[in-house]
């Protein structure tokens, strides 16, 4: 094998278990690692989802240009740096951050909370992503995109893409790697279409639809906030297979390599939303020129259903493998229940297609807003974990993270009390006490400080229900440390 394709390739020598399973609730084994340009490639179906083309143009509708640079900006430099963070840590300890959450001051039962919101994260953008596909195939149709027809498509798509994610990373590798060429190929026919037939609308005409200029910034920078975590999360679920001695650098390399593409996905939302909005004479402007379902079939017709058809694939095999992840570890800490991380696929398939049926999509805002808090509040919360209580305050060990059951607290209160009381103080802001789109900027600061006062207070205790004296240490707790102690140390 080349030095070249090495690059782009995943380990070879593994079992089909070993590719199935992928190590959902144990760590990855070092035999198992990827090198930095094959998980960039995995991660670009996110970069080139529809998601994207859909955000650039609310973002353009909202504040025009150049102002939606502002929350741009944002979401590329607080997600490479949480992302940079976070994957750095799992890959050292080879878990995914489900089962880091257990030991990040949640406890074993308290972090299938944490996994549960992750998985509805994902159900959600599964439903997204794929209701794209099924608008481009029945606009094309003449399907009734609510109907059984409708349907029988979001649900047929989604069995495709069960079957091209079901051996998991090196399943996904091969559709990505032939999926960037393709997206590539038929994006840029379709932009060809478009300086063709259209009169191209450049940022200078990227007006503003609204008129209160404060609020509408608000609003933006709410919604890249709501994504700065979730990006940083999903990148993790494939980063946690790099080399365990990855740097800093290595893993922002990862983010950027996914967050970079991203950017210009969004600015063609924009370019595309605004060159069509003259020529759409029926329904609602400004929500048809940003479903890429009704863009793409209209510029290139046929190619264009086939080229959304193929991109949803791409980005809706990484939604079902991060929600696959994160249901594994609900039900094995919740009820040490394991059938295989590929059956929870399938519940995902079936969640979608239920909540397509009952047209939960009319909720997008108020869902992304929810989610945005819980999500934010959650990572905050084990990194202030790791970074602060662990080696400002050293009150738990920074060698490794502990994950098993056996040496875990069921619960650790800092962390949960800290989570649902900087939730109840978001909650408030959705419920209208004060401006919705302040309520995750809020919480996700309340969640970390409360949870290191929580942490000192309690003087570690929670951390540990025994300490494994299997796992080498060069911890030393301080005086008033009140937990487990290593061997050495308890001696």
């Amino acid at each position: 094998m080349s030095k070249f394709k090495e690059w782009f390739q995943g380990p070879q020598d593994i079992t089909e278990a070993e590719a199935v399973e992928d190590y959902a609730v144990g760590r990855v084994p070092g035999h198992y690692r990827w090198p930095i340009p094959a998980i960039i490639l995995v991660l670009l179906g996110n970069s080139t989802a529809m998601f994207w083309f859909s955000l650039g143009a609310d973002m353009s509708y909202q504040v025009g240009w150049p102002t939606m640079l502002l929350p741009i900006t944002y979401l590329v430099v607080l997600a490479t740096i949480i992302g940079a963070c976070v994957m750095k840590l799992a890959a050292k300890e080879g878990l995914s951050l489900s089962l880091l959450t257990r030991g990040l001051g949640f406890g074993y039962m308290g972090s299938a909370f944490t996994s549960l919101i992750y998985a509805i994260n994902f159900i959600f953008y599964f439903l997204f992503e794929g209701t794209i596909v099924s608008h481009a195939i029945a606009h094309y149709a003449g399907v009734e995109v609510s109907s059984w027809g409708g349907v029988a498509i979001f649900a047929g798509i989604g069995i495709v893409t069960i079957w091209f994610v079901w051996k998991g990373m090196s399943s996904m590798q091969f559709l990505q790697t032939w999926g960037v060429p393709i997206f590539m190929v038929l994006f840029g026919f379709c932009l060809y279409q478009l300086t063709q037939n259209y009169e191209v609308v450049g940022p200078s005409g990227w007006l503003p639809q609204s008129q209160n200029s404060s609020t509408a910034l608000w609003t933006v920078m709410n919604m890249a906030n709501g994504q700065i975590v979730f990006q940083g999360l999903l990148a993790t679920d494939y980063g946690r297979f790099a080399k365990p001695n990855i740097t800093h650098k290595g893993t922002a390399t990862i983010m950027l390599g996914m967050m970079v593409p991203m950017v210009a996905v969004m600015l063609c939302g924009a370019l595309l939303a605004y060159t069509l909005i003259p020529h759409i004479t029926q329904g609602d402007k400004l929500t048809q020129a940003m479903d890429p379902g009704f863009i793409f079939p209209t510029v290139i017709a046929l190619t264009g259903v086939i080229f959304t058809v193929v991109t949803q694939i791409r980005i809706n095999v990484l939604n079902l493998y991060s929600g696959s992840i994160a249901l594994s570890n609900t039900m094995d800490m919740t009820f040490n229940y394991r059938p295989g991380r590929q059956w929870w696929m399938l519940l995902v398939w079936l969640l979608g297609v239920l909540f397509y049926v009952c047209n939960v999509l009319q909720y997008t805002g108020t869902f992304l807003a929810i989610t945005g808090i819980l999500t934010n509040t959650w990572v905050f919360i084990i990194l202030a974990d790791y970074l602060v209580c662990r080696k400002i305050f050293n009150l738990a060990p920074t060698d490794f993270v502990e994950f098993r059951r056996e040496h875990l607290r069921s619960w650790n209160p800092c962390g949960v009390f800290s989570l649902l009381i900087a939730v109840a103080i978001g909650a408030a802001g959705i419920l209208g006490a004060y401006p919705m789109y302040y309520a995750s900027f809020i919480a996700m600061l309340v969640g970390p400080v409360l949870h290191v006062i929580f942490s000192l207070a309690t003087k570690g205790r929670y951390y540990f229900k025994s300490f494994p004296q299997d796992m080498p240490t060069q911890w030393q707790p301080a005086g008033d440390y009140d937990g487990p102690r290593p061997a050495a140390d308890a001696a």
